[in-house]
This record gives C-alpha cells, structure tokens and sequence, in this order.
C-alpha cells in the first residue's frame, strides 16, 4: 500500500509533464521544503493487473462535465501513451466540448504501472502486432488487444457510466500502428479512430498484409477514421501516402476516412493538431438538408423570460436565429428540429406541441439552458 501511494504521486507529477533532470543542479540545494504537488483537477489514477499480458497497467479517467446527472451515459475516448499525452488529450477534450465540436464524453488514458516502468521497451511490446529482430521484445500486440477488450474495456463499463456502442481509440507514432491493427483485428471494438504519424511500415508492410486479409473476408469497415502525419517526416509521407491510397481504392462501404498532412511540425508535434482535428473529424456532426415546408415552420419570434425576444429567419436555405442586439446566427441541423452552430456551444432545439405545430424553442447552452415560447 505505501508502495502503491509513492507511485501515484510519481504518477501525479508525470500528469504535470514535470521533468526531472538527473544531472547536478544548476542552483544550490535549498533547505526549504518543496512545493506541494498539484494534480490535474477532475481526474482519477485507477490500476489494473492484466492476467492475459501478466503486466499492471494505470488508467488515467477524466470525466465531463454534467456526469453528477445520472441519468446519463457517456461515449468513451481512449487514448495510448498516457504517460506522456494525458494532459495534451484532457485538454484538447476541455477545448474542442467547450466550442461545441465533442459531446461530453470520459476520457481513459492507458499506460504502463508498477514500480519504474520502462515505457520505451513496454510500448515495443505492447503496440506492436508482430516480433521484430530489431526489437526483441516486440510482438506483444494481440495479448495487450485481448486485454483492451477483456478486461480494460469491461473495467471501465463497470465503474462508469458508458455508451459501449461509441468508443474512440487514438494513438500515435507504434500508438498509431496500433489503433490501425484494431480497427482491422477487432472491427466494432471501437467505432472512432484517431491517430497521427503511425508506423505503417511496421515489419515490412504487416499493416497492408493485415488489410488484405480483412479485405478478403469482409465486404464493408463501420468506422470513422482520421490519420494525420506530420509534413516535416519526409521519410513518411510516401508510405503514407501509398497507405491512405491503398483505403481509398478498396471504397469500403461504412468507412468516413479523413487524412491531413499537419504542416510545419514533425513526428511528434503533430499530436496537438493532429488529435484536435482528429476528434473533430470523427464526432462531426451531419448538416441536414430540409425542405422549404418545414424550414418555414420555424420562422417567427420567441420570447424568453417574458423580455428578450428571439427571432428565427431563413436565409441562404437555412435557419438562422437572430439574438438581442441583433446579433445573427447562422444553424445547421443535425436532424429535424434539432440545431447546432459550428465553432460554439449552441444547441437549439425547436419544440412542437399537441398539433405538431413548432410551439416554442430551447437554447442548450454551456452555462445552462433557456427556453423561448412562440409569439407569433
């Protein structure tokens, strides 16, 4: 137990992304006690012992915002390499929800526990499908594939309250060849992948021997997949190219690819940009075309707490809502009588009452909801 309690405070430190130098110091050694330790507001350290990979693991849980109403599921983002991205993910997630691009959603970060851990050599082993003589100990990737999907996966959907059919996997770099081996070894596992700079030339072109294989026994890939590669990895960027090339040509049925090469950053840089766009790309929302009928029922004013009125016009084919102090605001609709604005946190839910006539409106907001009666 003491033990356990000095690791999660070396743990805690690591999700600071502070660094430890193991030079001499640069300064006198002070006296003076050293300042507490500050962990990352809202998140949780949980240990796992996997029986399949005989290996501890610590997952690294942030949950969102509204999870005190428990009534409530929540889609799930897992990520790799939390020993060194938790704190970029938490935060990207913290950004791109709070303008709108995310639903609330728990983040899981996976990373190797136990006293010490080598992540260098453990990542080697676990994230990669098959045994390379440069790497000895590579090769560890169906048993840690297993692990995710018995005993990591029903850990976390025992503890929380998840949405099994919405989880998202992101890795980079071995991360990336990783999420790209589960997409193909377990489809429907996960439905979202994320993952920038993958090693697709990982033992002489296993990733496209894999999706051959796959392609040969399965006539669709349900998934939505963003890869991104950074533009100063010009030793990449063919064989990237030649991948993404090899997926477009297949057309599979249910598969909502995107790719960007992430300029002005290299094998590592691109993880900032590349998850944010990436997350954006797979929880993008559809903008639905309605016709003329039904865009023409919502047009009128609506007042909100008995003063401010709000006014719902067409323009350009679309719904925009016209705020006090006529601030106007385009809408782009998910489905019928349900909006969204791209770039903000701005839900407007049109309601209908008994008739099926538009009756009022309600605005979900990040500070909380309103909600606007019809005047005319």
């Amino acid at each position: 137990m003491i033990a356990r309690r000095i690791r999660d405070l070396v743990h805690q430190c690591a999700l600071l992304g502070l660094i430890f130098l193991s030079s001499a110091p640069l300064y006198p050694q002070s006296t003076e006690a050293l300042p507490p330790v500050v962990p990352i507001a809202g998140t949780q350290l949980l240990h796992l012992t996997s029986s399949i990979v005989n290996q501890e693991y610590d997952l690294y849980i942030n949950l969102p915002r509204g999870y005190s109403d428990t009534t409530k599921r929540f889609p799930v983002i897992y990520h790799l390499d939390a020993q060194w991205d938790f704190p970029l993910v938490q935060s990207i997630y913290g950004q791109q929800y709070f303008d709108g691009f995310l639903p609330a959603a728990i983040v899981v970060g996976i990373t190797w526990g136990g006293m010490n851990p080598n992540h260098d050599s453990l990542r080697a082993r676990d994230l990669t499908p098959t045994n390379s003589r440069q790497q000895p100990q590579s090769g560890g990737g169906q048993k840690f594939l297993k692990a995710i999907k018995t005993e990591v996966i029903p850990f976390i959907d025992s503890r929380f309250r998840t949405l099994p059919q919405d989880r998202t996997l992101m890795g980079s770099s071995l991360g990336g060849l990783f999420t790209l081996f589960a997409m193909f070894q377990e489809p429907g596992l996960f439905n979202r992948y994320v993952l920038t700079s993958p090693s697709i030339g990982w033992d002489n072109g296993f990733l496209y021997r894999l999706e051959k294989e796959y392609a040969s026994t399965h006539s669709n890939l349900q998934a939505r997949l963003y890869v991104g590669i950074g533009g100063f990895e010009v030793t990449s960027l063919a064989e990237f190219d030649k991948f993404i090339s090899v997926l477009k040509a297949r057309s599979y049925p249910g598969l909502d690819m995107n790719t960007q090469v992430i300029q002005g950053v290299g094998h590592s840089g691109g993880k900032a940009e590349g998850y944010t766009r990436g997350l954006q790309a797979v929880f993008a929302k559809p903008a639905v075309g309605l016709s003329p009928e039904v865009l023409k029922s919502y047009i009128g004013k609506y007042r909100v707490g008995g003063l401010a009125i709000i006014e719902a016009t067409e323009e350009k084919g679309g719904v925009t809502i016209v705020m006090p102090g006529n601030l106007k605001i385009p809408l782009l609709a998910e489905s019928k009588d349900h909006f969204y604005v791209k770039g903000m946190f701005l839900l407007v839910n049109f309601t209908r009452g008994k008739e099926g006539q538009i009756s009022g409106l309600e605005l979900d907001m990040y500070n909380g909801k309103q909600v606007a009666e019809r005047i005319n």
